[in-house]
C-alpha cells in the first residue's frame, strides 16, 4: 500500500487559489470567450459550439449522451459552459484558456461515465465540459489492417465504419454500441472479441494527445510511460485523448449467436450455471458465452453466445465442452459480425446495421453498477443466495462475463487493466429506476448485493473494472486524506499498476490540471510510495 506524508489537501487550496486569476471585471463566459478569440484568431463558430445556460439548446447539448440521470437532477451542478470544439487546435485553446483562467475542465466524448465525471462535478466550480462529439473522423487502412478514429466517434459507429470497407474485419470494443471510443478505450474496454483478441486498449498502437500544457503529442512525442497509462489508466487523468490508432482484427463473414433463457427455479439450474463458471473461461477462444441474470419474482438466466465461425462448428464444440446447455440448431442465427454486434448490444433480430450511425443507447435513466472479478468458481449454496436477492429487486440485473483466451495471457503489467491470469469471470451488478425517488431502495439492494459476494470475488484488494466507475470505493474505508481514499479505489482499479500510474501523472501533469473525483493523483509535497525505490 502506500504510506502519506498527510498534506495532500493543499494541493486543492493551491488549486481554489487559482480562481483568483479571473478578472472581477469580468465574467467567466466573457472571459474564456474573448480568450479563445485570441488564441485562434477568431476561428471559432461560436453559435455552434459554444453553450451556457442562457442558451435555448444548452439542455439539449448537455443531456445529448448523459446516460446517468442521476447527474442530471436539479440539485447537481451543472457545467457553466459546454464547448464543443471541431478540430484540434479548438482542444489546445480551450485547455490553455482555462488553465490561464483558473476553470475546472471536465471532458466527454461518449457520456456513458456511471458516476457522471464528464458532465458533473462534486467536488469544484464552476466548470466547463469540453464536449468532443464533434471530433469523429476515421480512416481504415485494410493494407495494414490499421484504423485512426477520433474520440467522438461511438463504438458502433467505428463498427460500421469498418464492416462498410471490410467484411472480414473487426475491433474488440464494447458490446455497447452507443459508448464513445475515447473513454472506451481509456479503461480497457471488452466485448464480444475479448477471448480470441483481448482488450480494445491492447490493441492500440499509437494515440494523439493534448496535454497539460496544450501541446498535440503522439506515441514518439509523448513517451512509453506515458503511452502505457493512457490505454487502460482511466480518462480524465493524464491528457485530453483526440484520437486513437488501433490494429483491425479479423473475423469470419459469417458468424454465430445464440440466446438461450433458462427459469431460476431448482436445483438443475444451480448445477447449469455452476457449470458455466467452471467451463466458460476455457472454451474456445473463438467462443464467448456471457450470462444474465435479471430480477424478478421469478428471476431467470440467459445464456448468450458469440462464435467466431458457423453453427455446425459451434455445436461441435458445445457438445463436447458444454453439453448441460444443451444448445440446438435451431437456437443458433448465422449473421454477418456487424449483425453479431447490433444482437449483443440488445438490439432485436431484424433490425438493420445502419441503426448503428443513429448513437442511439438503449440504457438511460437513473442507474447505480458495481462490478467484481472473480477467481475461483462460487459455490452452489452462494449462486443459490445470489438468484435470492433477484427476487428482491424488479430492476436489478446481474451480468457476468467468462475471461480466459488471449486476455489471461497478456502480463496484468502490459497495460493498467491488470484483470489477467487467474480471472475467471467479471460480475457487473446494474440496477435502474425511473423515479427519483425511488433511489434509496435501488442504491439499497446493489450495495446489499455487492456486500454478500465479498467472499465470492477477488481478495487483497477486491478489484474492480475502473469502466464501471464506482463511488462507493474507497468511502467506507478508514483514510485521512484524499490521496489515501485514491490508494483505496486505486488499487482496485488497477492493483499494483496504481503506483505506476501516480508516477506516470506525477510527471506528466504535477499541477494537477486534469482531475475529477476519481483521476490518478500526483504525488505532492512529499508523498510517497511504499512500492518505490
Amino acid at each position: 500500500m502506500i504510506s502519506f506524508i498527510r498534506v495532500f489537501s493543499l494541493i486543492f487550496i493551491l488549486q481554489s487559489l487559482s480562481y483568483a486569476r479571473i478578472s472581477a471585471s469580468q465574467s467567466v463566459e466573457q472571459s474564456f470567450v474573448q480568450c479563445l478569440k485570441l488564441n485562434t484568431n477568431n476561428s471559432i463558430p461560436f453559435s455552434e459550439t459554444f453553450f451556457t445556460p442562457k442558451n435555448s439548446s444548452y439542455s439539449s447539448v448537455l443531456t445529448s449522451t448523459a446516460i446517468n440521470f442521476r447527474y442530471l437532477s436539479p440539485s447537481v451542478q451543472k457545467p457553466l459552459i459546454i464547448f464543443t470544439p471541431l478540430e484540434y487546435s479548438h482542444v489546445q485553446t480551450a485547455v490553455i484558456c482555462t488553465k490561464q483562467l483558473g476553470i475546472h475542465l471536465r471532458i466527454r466524448s461518449g457520456g456513458h461515465d456511471y458516476e457522471g465525471v464528464s458532465y458533473a462535478s462534486k467536488i469544484e466550480h464552476p466548470f466547463i465540459v469540453l464536449d468532443l462529439s464533434k471530433i469523429r473522423a476515421v480512416s481504415i487502412d485494410l493494407k495494414d489492417e490499421s484504423a485512426w478514429v477520433e474520440v467522438g466517434l461511438t463504438v458502433g459507429e467505428f463498427y460500421y465504419e469498418i464492416a462498410e470497407k471490410s467484411k472480414v474485419h473487426g475491433f474488440p470494443a464494447g458490446m455497447v454500441t452507443s459508448l464513445g471510443i475515447g473513454g472506451l478505450i481509456t479503461g480497457g474496454g471488452y466485448g464480444g472479441l475479448l477471448r480470441k483478441y483481448g482488450l480494445a486498449a491492447d490493441n492500440v498502437v499509437d494515440a494523439r494527445i493534448v496535454d497539460a500544457n496544450g501541446r498535440v503529442l503522439d506515441r514518439k512525442t509523448m513517451g512509453e510511460d506515458l503511452f502505457w497509462a493512457i490505454r487502460g489508466g482511466g480518462g480524465g487523468s493524464f491528457g485530453i485523448i483526440l484520437a486513437w490508432r488501433v490494429k483491425l482484427v479479423r473475423v469470419p463473414e459469417i458468424v454465430t449467436y445464440f440466446s438461450v433463457e433458462k427459469t431460476i427455479d431448482d436445483d438443475r439450474d444451480v448445477m447449469l450455471y455452476d457449470t458455466w463458471q467452471r467451463v466458460a473461461y476455457k472454451l474456445d477462444e473463438n467462443l464467448m458465452i456471457k450470462a444474465t441474470m435479471v430480477s424478478s419474482p421469478n428471476p431467470s438466466v440467459t445464456y448468450e453466445g458469440f462464435f467466431l465461425g458457423k453453427s455446425d462448428e459451434l455445436l461441435r464444440i458445445m457438445a463436447s465442452d458444454f453439453p448441460e446447455l444443451c444448445l440446438e440448431k435451431n437456437d443458433c442465427k448465422e449473421v454477418p459480425w456487424i449483425q453479431s454486434v447490433l444482437y449483443l448490444s440488445g438490439y432485436p433480430i431484424e433490425t438493420y446495421s445502419k441503426v448503428l450511425l443513429e448513437r442511439k443507447c438503449l440504457i438511460r435513466g437513473y442507474m447505480k453498477a458495481k462490478s467484481d472479478f472473480v477467481e475461483e468458481p462460487i459455490p452452489e449454496t452462494g449462486i443459490k443466495e445470489m438468484w435470492e436477492r433477484l427476487k428482491e429487486r424488479k430492476e436489478g440485473v446481474i451480468r457476468v462475463t467468462p475471461f480466459g483466451g488471449k486476455t489471461n495471457r497478456i502480463s496484468e503489467t502490459e497495460i493498467p487493466f491488470p484483470h489477467r491470469n487467474g480471472t475467471v469471470y467479471m460480475v457487473q451488478y446494474f440496477t435502474s429506476w425511473e423515479d427519483e425517488r425511488e433511489e434509496e431502495a435501488h442504491m439499497g439492494w446493489i450495495r446489499k448485493a455487492y456486500e454478500f459476494m465479498t467472499p465470492y470475488v477477488s481478495k487483497n484488494p477486491r478489484t474492480a473494472y475502473a469502466n464501471y466507475r464506482d463511488f462507493d470505493l474507497g468511502v467506507n474505508d478508514k483514510v485521512d486524506t484524499r490521496f489515501e481514499e485514491a490508494s483505496v479505489w486505486g488499487y482496485k482499479y488497477f492493483k499494483g499498476n496504481f503506483d505506476r500510474l501516480v508516477k506516470v501523472k506525477t510527471e506528466v501533469d504535477p499541477g494537477n490540471f486534469f482531475r475529477h473525483e476519481q483521476s490518478i493523483p500526483p504525488l505532492a509535497f512529499g508523498y510517497c510510495l511504499a512500492n518505490s525505490s
